[in-house]
This record gives C-alpha cells, structure tokens and sequence, in this order.
C-alpha cells in the first residue's frame, strides 16, 4: 500500500523488481548510509516492504547493516555492477593510459559515459594538490557544463541533445551556459575541433578540458578529461595530451572488441 496524491491510502502495483530497484536507488551521493525509516522515506515503500526487502537483501550481501543499525551498499552488489562493460570493462582499458595522461599534467583524470541525458563518470584519477571537483565514481551529473559531458552531447542522437536543451539547464557558477543557443555552438565547437573545453562552469576555480573515445564502429562511447585550476595553465596546450590519451582507449577498445574481450554500446 502507498499513499496517493489525496492522501488516501492506495495499493502499490508495482512489481517486486520495481520495489527493489526503488528501494536502492534510495542510496546515493550525500546518503551512503540510512536507517531502515530514511530508506522508506525516500523510497515511498511501506515500512513492512522495506523491512521485508531490506532483510532478504542483507540476507544475500547486497545490502549491508553496520553496528550502528544503518544499512549502505553491500559487496555482492559491487561484484555485479563490476559485470557492466562501460563500467569496470572499460575502466580497465582505459586505466593505464588515464594513468599516463595524469602522469604528464598531474591534475584530475575523469572518464565518463552517457546514461540517458546525464553523464557518469566511471573513474577518476587525483593528486593531493588537484583543484576540487564535484563529480564522484559512479555519480551523474549534467551534461552541458562539464568537459565530458559537452563530448558526449555533441556526440549524441539528435534527439538526445534536443531533450537536453529544451529542459531548463542548471547554473552553477556565473559562467555557467544556460542560453540553449550558447550551448548548441559550444557543441558545434566539440564535432568541428575534436575536443571540449570547459570554462569554469561547475566551479568557479576549475576548467576541463575533454575529448571523445570511439569504439571499433566509430561511434563515442565514453570521453576523456582532464581538470585543471583556472589560471595555472593554457588549457588548449592541454588538448593534444587529452586527444592522444582518448585515442590510445580507442585503440585499445577496438582491440579488445576485435578479440571478443570486450563488448561496449553507448
């Protein structure tokens, strides 16, 4: 049972894999752990579910329950998820060459992928004196204001980048572009020039700079970026690093394809 808009109490018709997936997509950046209550809340599942759920997916190491009674993201969950080609697969091809890029700038490394109208980044490299970023392993964020993210909506299906432009764009810092228009050229830039650039526009104190990875069919599957303190450096004499590193995955990606080791689609 579950409340409907009136308040009234009304039965809950969703399946049990539908519960399930609610109930875990509870978790999430700021809530790693949370009380059998706080599950509820932000699931919208009756507490008789959620205990119900919850214990069967302790039970089976997906959820796991700490001393002090809260529960967070179990192992057996992580085993699975390390399954996902454009997670895991990806980030070990593309690891060493991530490394390497990091190797020569020394600032932030991030690869991420396109998962709908949003980006998630899949692994990030970071030194001690790396300028913060506000993206995390495994979090979304929007496309238009990061590097990575211009890469993969200049990539995009049509109808992806309509949809992005047509919802309200976030602003998060006074350079953020949030004038459609702005962002359909910066997009135009990507394809005409093979790279992002980034300009302060998740924070104040950051730019990136960020280039597309193909598969074996030439299309994008994920981008490449790295990001930078404003002021410390050029940012397009960090392009061709960026490019290089994005090429060399490339490679590797058509090569694990062609040898049956990998299986990527975006």
């Amino acid at each position: 049972m579950r409340p409907t808009k009136d308040g009234a109490v009304g039965r809950d018709d969703r399946s049990v894999t539908g519960k399930l997936f609610t109930l875990l997509s509870a978790f999430g950046s700021g809530r790693a752990e949370l009380t059998l209550s706080e599950i509820a809340h932000r699931s919208g599942l009756a507490m008789t579910t959620v205990h119900r759920l919850v214990g069967e997916l302790t039970e089976r190491g997906v959820l796991e329950r700490g001393s002090d009674r809260r529960y967070r993201v179990g192992l057996a969950l992580f085993e699975i998820a390390a399954l996902a080609p454009r997670g895991p697969g990806l980030r070990e091809v593309a690891l060493p060459y991530m490394e390497d890029l990091y190797e020569v700038t020394r600032e932030n490394v991030q690869l991420g992928v396109r998962a709908e109208d949003e980006v998630v980044f899949v692994e990030r490299l970071a030194g001690r004196a790396s300028v913060g970023v506000r993206t995390r392993i495994g979090g979304r964020f929007p496309m238009p204001p990061t590097g990575v993210g211009l890469v993969l909506l200049a990539h995009a299906p049509p109808e992806v980048r309509q949809r992005v432009l047509e919802t309200p764009l976030r602003r998060f810092t006074p350079h953020t572009l949030t004038d459609p228009e702005r962002v359909r050229r910066a997009l135009a830039d990507v394809r005409r020039d093979g790279f992002a650039l980034s300009d302060r526009q998740v924070t104040s104190d950051a730019l990136s700079v960020a280039a597309p990875v193909f598969d074996g069919s030439g299309e994008v599957v994920a981008a490449l970026s790295v990001v930078l303190r404003f002021g410390s450096v050029r940012p397009s004499s960090l392009a061709p690093a960026v490019r290089m590193a994005a090429r060399g995955i490339s490679r590797a990606l058509t090569s694990s394809a062609d040898s049956g080791e990998a299986t990527l689609s975006g």
